[in-house]
């Protein structure tokens, strides 16, 4: 579906934001019909007038970009079950276009549809949307501004829905060889330098936490290494990602019920892909290092096993006392290579869906952030809210990391109580960042918004594309 600016262009439909819940704004042809209707203009509110040609969809606080998102999103959402070819939107801009760009992120992500695994796909009629020069404001708009915006938007949103797309695949198809060959995909169409490293690279090299992740299954683990180096770079980033391509729990093993969506175990991985690859098309000045830890976490005789002592590829030693957490494993091992193989950094950040407790505390909309550096977790949360995805930081305290003790390893790989358990998770991982990049660090949790079994705000059913939104707002500022 072609999204653009095109000041002439003729449309079956017209789209109108009601602003701050005004039925007497601008465009607003007849008050009383949408009163009458029950429209409000409350945010996800819409009335639709298909004789008129007109769709009217409510943006509660015009000042909130999200609004636009979310409305844009729900505009779409019913502008597919119509048999209508185009619609228009004017512009909602008094200056600039970040109204434009909120607006094209979010029908870029509200159209979103997975249907590789439909015999029979819904056919849509919906072919187009204009964005035209008339201003809400009556001011003159700024076309070139706003057809910036919207590439910016629709490159991003590529990205976002390139992660969905790798989450929602089946763990039968979406196995770590399969994850590491989409890598390898995306290096050559962005000229990314990739390195795959397979099980053999992983035992020469004293990576024993992430080899006895991924032993007991028939498909064998497989680190990722992508980087994109621009000439000149300001800052050096390696952003860690969790590649659980299907969690069982391993011997430790999920109830049935828990077990139905662990195909999105990898939603970290898939995220540090998109992200990299939509930081090369925007050309932004920053070198990263996108590192993914690709493993199935299975059962059988050779799987690795509660009480094994398992040593990581910085020598620490860990005792194993439950197989289903096994992602900070793969993590360890990932950032001791990042750390080892990315020069220079200036930071680390790492993706996981890593732990349920997150979930707990936080809901299943809102990712943890957690790390030693009160700046670096401050400019994360901005960016989130920048990006349009939800985050709040989890403190570390010195009485939760004793939980990680040992009594024959140098540490646990679980507290032995549940509470606390997203931020004794992030202490775990403390424990594999060299003291020098202790304030260079953060960790982000995205266990609760990364798939979802409904609708919500611009997220269709299943994979939202968690932090690449996020993550790209957060590089561009540095």
């Amino acid at each position: 579906m072609k999204i653009e600016f095109n000041s002439g262009a003729k449309a079956d439909i017209r789209v109108i934001f009601t602003l701050n819940k005004d039925l007497g704004g601008a465009f607003v042809s007849d008050r009383a019909l949408l009163e009458k209707v029950g429209f409000d203009g409350a945010d996800e509110s819409t009335a639709l007038f298909a004789e008129r040609g007109e769709l009217y969809v409510g943006v509660e606080d015009e000042n909130d970009p999200e609004s636009f998102r979310i409305a844009a999103a729900k505009a779409i959402g019913v502008l597919k079950t119509l048999k209508v070819k185009s619609a228009s939107i004017a512009s909602y801009d008094k200056s600039g276009a970040d109204r434009a760009k909120a607006i094209a992120f979010g029908l870029a992500l509200g159209a979103y549809e997975f249907n590789e695994y439909k015999s029979k796909p819904k056919e849509r009629s919906l072919e187009a949307i204009y964005f035209n020069a008339e201003n809400y404001y009556g001011a003159k708009t700024d076309e070139n501004a706003v057809k910036a915006a919207i590439g910016y938007a629709l490159v991003v949103a590529e990205g976002v829905n390139f992660a969905r797309d790798l989450v929602n695949r089946t763990p039968e198809d979406m196995t770590p060889s399969a994850l590491a060959n989409e890598a390898q995909k995306a290096a050559g169409e962005h000229q990314l330098k990739c390195e795959i490293k397979d099980e053999s690279y992983l035992q020469q090299n004293g990576m024993g936490a992430m080899l006895a992740v991924g032993r007991a299954s028939v498909n064998p683990p497989r680190l990722i290494h992508l980087i994109y180096k621009p000439e000149k770079a300001k800052k050096t980033v390696a952003i860690v990602g969790k590649g659980l391509t299907y969690d069982s729990g391993g011997l430790s093993l999920k109830p049935a019920d828990y077990m139905s969506t662990m195909k999105a175990d990898m939603s970290g991985g898939a995220a540090a892909i998109a992200i990299i690859k939509t930081a090369a098309r925007l050309g932004l000045n920053i070198e990263i290092h996108a590192v993914i830890g690709a493993a199935e976490n299975m059962i059988g005789g050779k799987a690795y096993k509660p009480d094994d002592v398992l040593r990581a590829k910085n020598g620490k030693t860990i005792e194993v006392k439950n197989t289903d957490a096994e992602g900070r494993l793969v993590l360890a091992d990932c950032l001791c290579y990042a750390q080892e193989n990315a020069p220079e950094l200036d930071y680390i950040i790492d993706l996981a869906t890593l732990t349920g407790a997150c979930v707990v505390a936080l809901g299943e909309y809102t990712s943890g952030v957690m790390g030693f550096n009160d700046d670096l977790k401050r400019s994360l949360l901005q960016s989130a809210k920048n990006g349009g995805e939800l985050a709040a930081e989890l403190p570390f305290n010195r009485h939760l990391k004793k939980l990680l003790k040992s009594e024959i390893a140098d540490l646990s790989n679980c507290a032995p109580v549940r509470y606390g358990g997203a931020i004794t998770a992030a202490l775990f991982l403390s424990e594999f960042i060299e003291e020098k990049n202790r304030d260079k660090w953060a960790h982000l949790d995205i266990a609760g918004p990364s798939f979802v079994e409904k609708a919500w705000g611009v997220n269709p059913f299943g994979a939202s594309g968690a932090a690449v939104r996020w993550a790209i707002d957060w590089l561009e500022r540095l």
